[in-house]
């Protein structure tokens, strides 16, 4: 293992506020990285901050009639506080108008200029003649040639990804003026980047192909393998760092310079602040570096910028850069100029102490290798049906149950059943399951681990039922001390995803917070005797009228909400639910199923039943099928694989509804092709009086693989 880590998020534009899509992209990945890495012992720090300069920062200031400065000031102030009110734990966050990254940046401009890897080339630049002055990249707009995006800025195209210049676009216009602008003669100081094509080919698409996501890989692959053209790294800009050369008079560094660079000087900040060696996370052959970035941003990140750190010598080379795709909003693209988004800040102020519910729905969706979608329905399902149904449930019951049978303190173990030592057994293997996917980036899966643990202290309960056993002090003893151990790991497990909700853990447990990942695999942490401290539930349930609320915000009316509450079916002779109370013990609640009646099928023998491998599975992914209304294809976690199943449920459902919904599945009817995708299983649903399909799911979650008997 290295000796240290240096780990980056993507500096924010100080033009607007942060939105949901931010963090989905590039902040709460590495927030959760960095934590574990932390949580390891390891070395890390974990740096960012506002990105001050550029063509967008006075576009704003124009626009709201007011100077750089003060639209940098004001939005610094607001992402700072944003960040620290939800919890991305960076040790500083800085800004690139301080003068320690002014002198960073020039220093490395003048040593790369020293080394000749710079051309002066004079050539012609957009030049606005209604507004008289150049035009930074980001002052241009055009139809982009690869992909036909009519707006796209003059450096890239926010639809497509691709990285271009000015010239690229087709009919480009200024975005000053609307006028179209005409080419005029200026100098700057290119970067000649088809000087290290072979390099990089080497360095990326050699050996990359199999330690970078496939999202980032197969971007820089065709980047590359279309051919690298001279970069200029200067700009004609009146805001922005000097280029420090004498015949460079109203030149700056090229945004996408001094940016990344950016990096660098906040972890030189840092370091003068914490009394380390900077060089040591940015020289040091012992330190791997990790950029987490959106896919807008994965050329600058993957080769401009190791092109520079290449050019300078002295630099270590990104390990990783894991971006992600984008966060889709409601079924459309996040859009700040249409304020089409959830922004960070109003959230903050509408969802007081709701940091965790809001970073649990965005790591179960973060768009990883594809674009994912945000949806208030689906925040709402998640909350209720997971986090308030699964993991609130579970901790509820022992710390109700201790204090009404153990005045509040944790029994003994005695006797451990067969039952009781596989579960601890199954316990202990999640702390390097869930380590080995968040070293692999899969932060999604891993989320969904820790879940499981929640799952399996639920299952546990539910099989021993130790509320029913009051004449057995002993074994009631064990059953919750057991339970007590699990919610005690997770307390670790879930610091990296749910740090609020794991520090109340902490508390409960009397911890101190100090445990390690490591602590983990430990299955008795508690001792006998602990004094369980009393808490209120973890979460609450979301009404339809908070939700409606915020789709109302986007304009967005909604008739028919995704969680309907309290109304499940199980596969029960009785047809009744059951729900925990405060005590922790079930509750029965009869349920009327209304359906329509169809005649009774010949009869079968019990030979014919056993046949049937039904199980309880989880819906990880839900999307339609092309060109087919009725067909919804679907990924299931079954607890014994991952498999496709093809069923004709999208009238009834939203895909976005039910990802993570438990279902019962058919899992040994024979494979069959439909619409050219193998489609392994059958899901069970119900009828209602309304022709409405229900799922027939456990009236408690499950572990994924339950057997239906």
């Amino acid at each position: 293992m290295p000796k240290r880590y240096t780990v980056t998020s993507a500096l924010p534009y100080a033009n607007g506020p942060l939105h949901i899509g931010h963090l989905a992209g590039a902040y709460l990945p590495a927030d959760i990285f960095v934590r574990y890495l932390r949580l390891r012992g390891e070395d890390v720090v974990y740096v960012c901050g506002s990105d001050e300069y550029g063509a967008a920062i006075t576009i704003k200031a124009k626009k709201e009639g007011t100077t750089p400065k003060a639209i940098i000031d004001k939005y610094h102030a607001m992402m700072k506080s944003a960040f620290e009110r939800f919890g991305i734990a960076f040790d500083i966050y800085h800004r690139t108008t301080e003068q320690i990254h002014t002198e960073t940046s020039q220093a490395i401009f003048l040593k790369l200029h020293e080394k000749g890897e710079f051309e002066v080339l004079e050539s012609g630049q957009y030049f606005d003649e209604v507004a008289s002055q150049f035009l930074a990249d980001r002052y241009i707009m055009g139809t982009c040639p690869k992909c036909g995006n009519e707006n796209a800025y003059g450096d890239q195209c926010e639809k497509c990804g691709s990285s271009l210049s000015p010239t690229d676009l087709i009919n480009p216009h200024s975005t000053l003026s609307g006028s179209k602008p005409v080419l005029k003669k200026t100098k700057h100081w290119y970067l000649p980047m088809n000087k290290y094509e072979n390099w990089l080919k080497e360095w990326i698409v050699k050996e990359k192909q199999n330690t970078w996501k496939t999202n980032v890989y197969g971007q820089c692959k065709s980047w590359i393998e279309g051919g690298l053209q001279a970069r200029a790294m200067t700009r004609d800009l009146d805001w922005g760092i000097p280029v420090p050369l004498p015949d460079a008079d109203g030149k700056v560094l090229y945004v996408w310079l001094d940016a990344p660079i950016g990096y660098i000087s906040a972890t030189r900040e840092w370091a003068k602040q914490n009394n380390k060696n900077w060089e040591d996370y940015w020289k040091s052959p012992d330190t791997e570096l990790y950029h987490f970035v959106g896919k807008d941003n994965i050329v600058f990140h993957c080769i401009i910028f190791p092109i520079i750190l290449k050019a300078h010598g002295e630099f270590i080379l990104p390990t990783n850069v894991p971006a992600n795709e984008f966060l889709n909003l409601e079924g459309d693209k996040l859009s700040t100029s249409r304020n089409w988004a959830v922004w960070l800040h109003e959230y903050l102020d509408e969802f007081p102490d709701k940091q965790d519910v809001l970073r649990y729905v965005l790591g179960s969706i973060l768009p990883e290798t594809k674009d994912s979608e945000f949806t208030w329905k689906d925040y709402q399902a998640r909350n209720n049906n997971e986090l308030v149904a699964i993991l609130g449930n579970f901790v509820n019951r022992p710390n109700n149950l201790i204090p009404k049978f153990f005045e509040g303190v944790v029994p003994a173990q005695y006797e451990l059943s067969d039952y009781d030592k596989a579960t601890l057994t199954d316990l202990a293997s999640y702390p390097d399951k869930i380590g080995d996917l968040i070293k692999n980036f899969k932060f999604r899966d891993a989320l969904a681990e820790v879940m499981n643990v929640a799952r399996l202290g639920n299952k546990y309960l539910a099989d021993t039922e130790p509320w029913k056993i009051k004449n057995n002090p002993e074994r009631m003893a064990t059953i919750l001390n057991i339970s007590v151990q699990i919610i005690a790991n997770l307390s670790i497990l879930l610091k990296p995803f749910l740090p609020r909700t794991a520090e109340k853990l902490d508390k409960m447990l009397g911890f101190d917070g100090k445990l390690t990942w490591e602590d983990a695999k430990n299955t008795n942490w508690v001792k006998e005797g602990t004094i369980l401290q009393k808490m209120d539930l973890l979460f609450e349930k979301i009404e339809d009228e908070v939700i409606e609320k915020q789709m109302q915000k986007l304009g967005v009316t909604s008739n028919q909400l995704s969680v309907t509450n309290n109304q499940q079916t199980t596969i029960s002779n009785k047809q009744e639910t059951t729900s925990n109370n405060r005590d922790g013990e079930p509750l029965k609640q009869n349920q009327t199923i209304s359906n329509q009646l169809i005649a009774q099928k010949d009869e079968i023998n019990y030979d014919d039943f056993t046949k049937l491998d039904i199980r309880i599975a989880t819906i990880v992914a839900a999307e339609k099928v092309a060109k087919a209304d009725k067909l919804l294809k679907l990924t299931l976690d079954t607890g014994i694989d991952t498999r496709i199943v093809v069923s004709g449920i999208a009238e009834h459902f939203k895909p976005e509804e039910i990802i993570g919904k438990q279902i019962t599945l058919l899992a040994n009817l024979a494979p069959r092709v439909i619409r050219g995708i193998e489609s392994k299983g059958m899901i069970l649903t119900a009828l209602d009086g309304n022709g409405k399909l229900r799922f027939l799911h456990p009236s408690e979650a499950v572990m994924n693989g339950a057997t239906v008997a």
